[in-house]
């Protein structure tokens, strides 16, 4: 006999394999969406609160940690990776060369569009930024499984590919 799971005594179904209608992944999904909005302003904060250290804005660590992950890019490629204005970009990207921790290398696939890179000096604040920030992820609570992280990752990554075709230059 194929019946489905009974509720948990606190009214929550019990979690299942099988893939959800699309109608009731909606609903799921917006209750994903209500929790990633008001996570990403707290961690944005967290990390603004971190500039008074280490003086680099979010804007700035997000280039910095960008290069530090994929090495030598374009704005426009950094852009499109984070899906920010390339404008924006190119601020952040003037904003952390003024500070000595990127500089401008010639592209050899373009010659109007230069390379960016870490500086010796950009490489270390990184490094420090991001060791600061897996600190703080260490405190994370709930005995969360490598499976289950790896759940989150998967759909927020399906989530993302979803809104792909969305012009971040407009």
């Amino acid at each position: 006999m194929n019946e489905s799971p009974q509720p948990l005594p606190s009214g929550t179904p019990v979690p299942s394999d099988a893939p959800l209608p699309p109608d009731e992944l909606g609903h799921r999904l917006t209750e994903v969406f209500d929790l990633v909005g008001p996570l990403y302003r707290r961690v944005l904060r967290k990390v603004e609160q971190g500039e008074a250290v280490e003086g680099a804005s979010v804007g700035v660590r997000s280039v910095l940690d960008l290069l530090h992950r994929k090495g030598d890019m374009t704005v426009p490629q950094m852009g499109r990776v984070m899906a920010l204005s390339r404008q924006f970009v190119q601020r952040m990207v003037n904003d952390a060369a003024a500070r000595g921790w990127v500089e401008s290398i010639p592209n050899p696939a373009h010659q109007r569009s230069s390379l960016i890179r870490l500086t010796e000096e950009g490489r270390r604040l990184i490094t420090l930024v991001l060791g600061r920030e897996h600190m703080l992820n260490r405190q994370v609570g709930g005995d969360l499984t490598d499976a289950e992280v790896r759940a989150c990752v998967r759909v927020l990554t399906q989530m993302l590919r979803t809104f792909e075709h969305v012009d971040v230059d407009d």
